[in-house]
C-alpha cells in the first residue's frame, strides 16, 4: 500500500458541548464503529478508532468499498448495521466475532453499511492540510455516484435545520450532531470538532460496584438496575434488569464511595442476580453478550442489597440498556426502589432511517 497518508492514522475527535454552536457545519452523529478506510486499488484496510484492523469482520464493507471509492483514497467514516427503520448498535457488536464462519453469515444475514463523512486523501493529493469546506465538497464529487450500502453523511450550514436534525433523527437511533468548524483542518486524535449529545436523567437502583483497576479500596463503577415486568429483560426469578453503569468520580470519591457502601455488601443468595452466583462472580448480567473489545476483562463484581436510589444522567437506551456510561446526578434516599421502572423512560419518535441517508 502507497497512499499520501499511510495508516495507522487516528480519527479526529469531538469534544461535548450542551447547546449547538453557531456558526459551524452540521452533520448528524451516528451510532457505530467509528471506521479510517485505506485503498489502494485492489488492497484495503479498515481501522478502527484505536487502529486496530477489522477489515475481516466487514467482507461486505470491503466488496462495498471496491465497488464505489476511488481506487486510491483515505476516507474517514462510520460502519453501522440497520435493523428495521433504525440503527442497532448491539447487532454491530456481533460482528466482531473470532470465526470465519460467523463473520460470513452475518455480513449476509445483518449486513454493515459505510457513512463517509469526511476525505483524507485521493489519488496521490494529500487533502488533510485543506480546510473542512474543501474536504467536503471533495467527498461528495467523489462519492457523488456511489450506491448502498456506502453513503455520504447529510451535512448542513444551516443551525435551525441542524436544532431540527437533532430532534428528529434520534427516533433512528443516531446520537445527536457533529459540528465542524468550515475552515478547520483535519487533525488526527485533536479534538476539534464539537458534539451535542441527546440528555435525560433516570432514577436507577444501586445493585453492585466494581473496584477500580488500581486499588481494591476504590469503586470502579456502580451497576444500576430498573425493575421490569418482562421477563425478557430481567433473569429469571426476579424483575431487576442490569441496566449499565455509572464510572465517572474522582479518586477520592471513589475511596469513600468504597466505605460508604460497605454496609449494603451481600452474597449473591440475598441478591436479585443470584442466578450470577453459578459464574462465580465472574460477569455482570449480560455482559458476556457485549463487545469483544472487552475480552480479557476482568467483569466481577460485588452484590448489594438493592436499597439506594441513584439519578444518572444518560443519552439514550440500546435496546434495554444504556447505550454509553452514566453520570453520577444525585443519591435519591427520597425514591422507593421499587419505583424505579422502564416507566420513566422517554422514547423518542421512531424516525425512518431511510429518510437520512437519503438526504
Amino acid at each position: 500500500m502507497d497512499l499520501p497518508v499511510m495508516p495507522p492514522v487516528k480519527p479526529m475527535l469531538a469534544k461535548s458541548v450542551p447547546t449547538i454552536p453557531a456558526g459551524m457545519r452540521y452533520e448528524p452523529k451516528w451510532d457505530g464503529f467509528r471506521a479510517i478506510i485505506f485503498r489502494d486499488g485492489d488492497e484495503i484496510e479498515i481501522a478502527s478508532r484505536n487502529t486496530r484492523p477489522i477489515t475481516r469482520y466487514f467482507p461486505e464493507v470491503v466488496e462495498a468499498i471496491r465497488a464505489n471509492l476511488p481506487d486510491r483514497c483515505v476516507v474517514d467514516g462510520e460502519i453501522v448495521t440497520v435493523v428495521g427503520n433504525g440503527l442497532d448498535f448491539e447487532t454491530l457488536q456481533q460482528r466482531i466475532h473470532p470465526a470465519a464462519s460467523r463473520v460470513t453469515k452475518l455480513a449476509v444475514d445483518t449486513p454493515a453499511s459505510l457513512i463517509a463523512f469526511d476525505l483524507l486523501a485521493v489519488g496521490d493529493e494529500d487533502l488533510t492540510g485543506l480546510p473542512f469546506d474543501r474536504r467536503r465538497a471533495r467527498l461528495e464529487a467523489e462519492l457523488a455516484a456511489a450506491a448502498a450500502p456506502v453513503h455520504v453523511t447529510p451535512a448542513t450550514g444551516d443551525e435551525a435545520l441542524a436544532a431540527r436534525w437533532f430532534d428528529a433523527f434520534e427516533g433512528a437511533g443516531l446520537d445527536g450532531l457533529v459540528a465542524k468548524p468550515a475552515d478547520g483542518t483535519y487533525q488526527p486524535d485533536k479534538r476539534t470538532m464539537f458534539k451535542i449529545k441527546h440528555a435525560r436523567t433516570a432514577d436507577c437502583v444501586l445493585a453492585g460496584y466494581r473496584t477500580h483497576k488500581t486499588d481494591d479500596h476504590a469503586i470502579g463503577s456502580l451497576l444500576l438496575g430498573l425493575y421490569s415486568t418482562d421477563e425478557s429483560t430481567a433473569p429469571p426469578g426476579t424483575r431487576l434488569a442490569a441496566v449499565g453503569v455509572a464510572a465517572s468520580f474522582p479518586m477520592a470519591r471513589r475511596r469513600e464511595l468504597f466505605t460508604e457502601l460497605a454496609p449494603l455488601v451481600t452474597s449473591f443468595d440475598d441478591h436479585p442476580w443470584a442466578w450470577a452466583e453459578q459464574e462465580a462472580g465472574n460477569r455482570t448480567p449480560r455482559e458476556s453478550e457485549g463487545s469483544r473489545w472487552s475480552a480479557g476483562k476482568d467483569l466481577s463484581f460485588t452484590p448489594l442489597c438493592p436499597e439506594r436510589v441513584l439519578e444518572v444522567r444518560f443519552d439514550h437506551l440500546e435496546g434495554v440498556r444504556f447505550r454509553h456510561t452514566t453520570q453520577f446526578v444525585r443519591w435519591r434516599d427520597d425514591r422507593d426502589p421499587t419505583t424505579c421502572t422502564y416507566a420513566q423512560m422517554e422514547r423518542p419518535v421512531t424516525f425512518d432511517l431511510a429518510e437520512i441517508l437519503t438526504r
